[in-house]
């Protein structure tokens, strides 16, 4: 049964739905949301720039597996990073990675197939899978560097499996997978005859070793053929709005996807698409650049804060734009002392007393994170994630006792406010 996903933010959400508000990371603010998955920054010139062309582009029906030149710079991008060929007959512009990823699933799964996903997860993969009647199998990644092991992936494989789901750089835990994970996992799905539909969404967001990227099919080309790679653009361009991603797999596969999008009728508007393919031909990786940039300071700042944690350890943060802390510890002590339920009741507690938005390990299937995004302005990062340090280690300096209605109605915001 999948557990019930929770968020903790100034409003409130029906179970399942882990986003918090979104544009309340105003410096100044009371309330500073570190609880998002998207990239909040002032690139507003950047944008208004790529913006440019689209009010030229004339009106009408359109291929529905996505424009030809877009498609054609996405297979010369893709191939440019991952060092093998690509051509535009194997890409399908996508309205978001989301959408990638369904028509992934749906063109390789049948009813009672299993998926093997790794846990924590994306709050909407395991949905998505049974919705499809597939059947989720679950293996957890390791910590601290949460990635999978491949013992373990190769253990909970049975006759039925079909496909797996890696995701690296990872959301929530920041993780980046390493040569010799990928190559294992390719070896494994060759040899086991299985698909892999690998979530690159975070590709442009790798902040240690080479800080560069590497797919599955670069550390090994012999899983091209039985690989599908989805991706936003949108993402790097810290303009998630726009739902603009795409789909890579071999011509088989992405004739398949475009049909089934044709009948979806989803595909992103010629604008969104004109845009993109102006980013990728005339502005050279400025945006991303800029982007890329704006996070490492972020990023940065954030390490330095959060090494004053004392009963929780520092995360590596190696890619994507998230600190995910492992509560283990500190909750077990505060279990044993009865003061505290659960990692939810931390993040709870976390938003009553600092104001700070974030998103309990549960919405991933781990009961023991904490997920804290640095894709907000570093101001708003540090001050955020100041009174999330502060509001942490103090938990422990305190007696075990029955707090009075009294004392919980009292507003912490400005005492935690640094």
């Amino acid at each position: 049964m999948l557990s019930r996903s929770t968020s903790f933010s100034s409003r409130k959400y029906m179970p399942g739905d882990q986003y918090v508000v979104t544009g309340s990371a105003a410096i100044g603010g009371r309330f500073i949301d570190l609880g998002n998955d998207e990239i909040v920054q002032p690139l507003l010139s950047a944008r208004e720039k790529t913006m440019e062309p689209v009010n030229s582009r004339p009106s009408g029906y359109f291929d529905p597996t996505g424009l030809m030149p877009l498609r054609k710079a996405v297979a010369k991008r893709l191939a440019a990073q991952t060092g093998i060929e690509w051509t535009a007959e194997e890409i399908v512009i996508t309205a978001g990675s989301n959408k990638a990823l369904l028509y992934a699933a749906l063109a390789v799964l049948k009813g009672g197939d299993e998926v093997i996903i790794i846990r924590p997860w994306q709050p909407e993969v395991p949905p998505l899978i049974l919705a499809l009647g597939a059947v989720p199998v679950f293996v957890d990644a390791q910590r601290p560097r949460y990635t999978p092991d491949v013992s373990s992936i190769r253990a909970a494989v049975t006759p039925r499996t079909r496909a797996i789901i890696i995701h690296s750089p990872n959301n929530p835990t920041g993780a980046v997978y390493n040569r010799t994970t990928l190559h294992n996992i390719g070896e494994l799905a060759i040899e086991l005859r299985i698909w892999i539909i690998s979530d690159e969404c975070y590709s442009s967001f790798v902040f240690t070793g080479f800080h560069r990227h590497e797919s599955i099919v670069t550390v090994h080309p012999g899983v091209r053929s039985r690989t599908i790679i989805v991706n936003p653009r949108s993402k790097c361009l810290a303009m998630a709005r726009f739902r603009l991603g795409y789909l890579a797999a071999s011509a088989p596969i992405a004739r398949a996807v475009g049909k089934l999008q044709s009948r979806a009728g989803t595909t992103p508007s010629p604008a969104v698409q004109e845009a993109a393919l102006y980013h990728l031909k005339v502005t050279e990786g400025h945006v991303e650049r800029e982007t890329y940039n704006w996070l490492v300071s972020a990023r940065d700042i954030g390490l330095h804060i959060l090494s004053d944690l004392r009963d929780v350890a520092p995360p590596r943060a190696d890619g994507a734009f998230f600190f995910y802390l492992d509560l283990n510890r500190l909750a077990s002590a505060l279990q044993a002392d009865g003061r505290i339920g659960a990692t939810n009741d931390i993040a709870r507690r976390l938003l009553k007393e600092t104001n700070v938005g974030c998103v309990a390990g549960d919405t991933f299937g781990d009961v023991n994170g904490l997920r804290l995004s640095f894709g907000s302005p570093p101001e708003a990062v540090a001050i955020g994630l100041k009174r999330i340090v502060q509001a942490l280690n103090s938990l422990r300096l305190e007696e075990p006792q029955v707090r009075s209605h009294h004392t919980e109605d009292i507003d912490m915001n400005n005492s935690l406010r640094p």
